[in-house]
């Protein structure tokens, strides 16, 4: 093959792996051309690089998916090569096609194996022809409901109705019985349409209890493949991974050799080159089944870096320009254990809804490795994906790597944005998973809804909170001469647990915090003299023999963050809030508000429609996620403050309701 050397890389993406692109290139003393939407303008995977190109405004489609804007800003830059990175156009056959005929390299397979694998239908079909054990299923040209109530009916149920065109947990919808069917046909093709532009689907015989394994492949132009071990990925959330870790504890060293097998005849099988990941389920018997294969890198290709000491993304450059592997199979050697989780701006307890603002504090943790482009003052957007940064370990054994990676996430601080890292922490410590024993139906058997919910706030919490807000209640220093600081209205955002204390400055200069509650509660909640102290984002103080530590920000809509023993807590001081005119933070039951900023995809109502509990009103879209606003209750539809495709930020009133009783005159008038 001829050689195809380049120099300069444009990287068509953005945050994390953006700059986990560039540092390799940037050690390889290859130069680098950012990628840039106008919401990333301040990144800093702009400044990393030695240029940057704007691409186009905030939105995907006119930026990080617009082809044409990408090619003419690599060849604008003086690129000879373009590296995808991984969602947005990675797997997209038309721009590696696209890039290849502006005489650039794509950093990536050919655009005929793309082609090949992009179509779960067309893919299963490859597989089933060189031998690789297929999960049942239907993927036949024929796509009206007759025939897949033909094919259910063969199959049996449970059944997976699944999306032909893509993945990630869109356009998937599960079947426990035939009745299902039709309806889960239907929001699934509409979902797979809205995201993929195809609403082609497939069905496949669902597998209960199963892991999702997936097995790392790599090939070069000169008929070269080798695998390097697998990655585990069961646990997950909504079909999308959370928690990663190779090796898997359930694969043992001949069923690794199984799967590595098929997986370097999968690649083979359609003259694969560069980096790609072939993904299996594994059922409770120890068979596995091909379900489909990545034409690109990995999110978790960090975990297999850490057993292997390889750069996947040199491997990667070396082979685009094209050389041969580095390694023979016999050479790729896995060394201990690695466990990766996916930090994502999401709310765990509001069913992972994604989030976005301003990163008030953020401090990573320096023994794992943290790959993120996270920075204090930064906005994350809620244009694009939730995951703000990967957190990984490793050990010499797998409870090592364990203990570790559960301990840094107690240990890193982000405050400014929900999040899910004391979620996955709390994962991480399930005996469940220690045991090695969860399955991609972890989460939901193991954190339903109400498990998932903060709870009572901590004591600590409570005092810390007071003690802040109370000090700019007062504008007093925090250990002033004696005196009444004021009273402090606590409440967590969602208006639950309100607390109204008491803060005071006792003789000795200690701080008193006690609440103003009935008789009967105020021994059980008197706390006793504390002694507090002032950093700029810290808070110590004594709690009785115990000595407590608080990491805390304030929000620009006075709201207070708080990082207490590896959890997040967001209150407000409601009582001052109120005493100045501003809302109470707990919503009008007929408010209906943006849980997070984001595009209005749908309004379904207009003022005056009669409306019954549960209707959707309006559809939100969040980091390609939707999210639909139902009525609280059967009523009236008083106002509706919102358009189709209009951007709202996190809070913005969308609809009032009425209640019938209030509209029409019930009991109480």
């Amino acid at each position: 093959m001829k050689s195809r050397p380049f120099d300069t890389v444009f990287v068509a993406n953005r945050g994390e792996i953006a700059l986990r692109i560039m540092r390799t290139a940037r050690r390889l003393g290859l130069r680098t051309v950012a990628a840039f939407s106008s919401a990333d303008r301040h990144s800093p995977h702009v400044a990393y690089a030695e240029r940057a190109c704007w691409i186009g405004e905030s939105a995907s489609r006119d930026s990080y998916l617009a082809i044409e804007r990408i090619l003419a800003a690599a060849k604008s830059s003086g690129a000879q090569a373009v590296h995808p990175g991984y969602g947005f156009l990675a797997e997209n056959a038309d721009f590696a096609a696209a890039v290849e005929a502006a005489g650039l390299v794509f950093i990536g397979p050919s655009p005929e194996a793309i082609r090949l694998m992009g179509n779960k239908a067309a893919a299963k079909t490859l597989m089933q022809k060189a031998g690789v054990p297929c999960i049942p299923g239907y993927q036949g040209k024929a796509q009206d409901d007759a025939a897949f109530a033909r094919a259910a009916a063969e199959l049996g149920c449970p059944l997976m109705v699944k999306s032909a065109a893509g993945g990630g947990g869109r356009g998937m919808r599960l079947v426990h019985d035939a009745a299902q069917l039709q309806a889960a046909l239907a929001s699934a093709r509409s979902e797979a349409l809205a995201a993929f532009g195809s609403g082609e689907l497939i069905l496949e015989r669902a597998i209960g209890e199963a892991r999702h394994i997936e097995v790392q492949v790599f090939a070069d132009a000169f008929g070269n493949v080798v695998h390097m071990g697998e990655r585990d990925c069961s646990v997950q959330r909504r079909h999308q991974k959370l928690i990663e870790e190779s090796p898997s504890p359930a694969v043992s060293p001949a069923l690794r050799e199984k799967l590595g097998a098929a997986a370097v005849q999968a690649a083979r099988s359609i003259d694969y080159r560069g980096a790609g990941t072939i993904e299996f389920l594994l059922d409770a018997g120890g068979e596995f089944y091909f379900m489909e294969m990545n034409t690109r890198l990995q999110v978790e290709h960090g975990v297999t870096e850490l057993i292997t000491g390889l750069d996947l993304v040199e491997w990667q450059f070396r082979v685009a320009a094209g050389e041969a592997l580095p390694l023979t199979q016999q050479e790729v050697e896995l060394n201990g254990h690695a466990i990766e989780i996916r930090l994502c701006a999401e709310d765990p307890e509001n069913e992972f809804l994604p989030q976005s603002g301003d990163v008030l504090l953020w401090e990573p943790c320096e023994d794992v490795r943290v790959d993120t482009a996270l920075v204090e003052g930064a906005a994350i957007p809620p244009f694009y994906d939730s995951m703000a940064a990967k957190v990984m370990a490793h050990g010499d054994t797998r409870e090592k790597a364990l203990a570790r990676l559960a301990s840094a996430c107690g240990r890193i601080i982000f405050l400014g944005v929900r999040h899910n890292l004391g979620f996955l922490r709390d994962c991480l410590r399930h005996p469940e998973f220690v045991s090695g024993e969860a399955n991609t139906s972890f989460i939901a058997r193991n954190f339903p809804a109400d498990l998932r919910k903060c709870g009572e706030l901590p004591q600590a919490v409570i005092v810390g909170a007071a003690i802040i807000f109370g000090r700019s209640v007062s504008g007093q220093a925090w250990t002033n001469a004696q005196g009444l600081y004021g009273l402090v209205e606590l409440a967590p955002q969602d208006g639950s647990d309100v607390r109204l204390l008491r803060v005071k400055v006792q003789r000795d200069g200690t701080i008193e915090v006690s609440p103003c509650s009935p008789a009967s509660e105020e021994g059980a909640w008197t706390l006793c003299a504390l002694n507090a102290e002032q950093g700029v984002d810290a808070l110590s103080f004594e709690l009785g023999s115990l000595r407590h530590r608080l990491r805390f920000a304030r929000a620009t809509d006075d709201g207070l963050w708080i990082h207490y023993e590896g959890k997040q807590y967001l209150l407000y001081d409601v009582l001052h809030a109120r005493a100045e005119g501003a809302q109470g933070n707990a919503a009008d039951g007929g408010t209906l508000r943006a849980m997070f900023a984001g595009q209005v995809v749908a309004v379904h109502v207009h003022a005056g429609d009669s409306v019954t509990k549960g209707k959707t009103l309006v559809v939100l879209e969040s980091m390609k996620m939707e999210h639909a606003l139902v009525a609280p209750f059967d009523g009236t539809v008083a106002e509706v403050l919102c358009s189709a495709r209009e951007q709202v930020t996190a809070g913005k009133t969308m609809v009032r309701v009425t209640p019938i009783a209030s509209a029409t005159g019930g009991e109480g008038d």
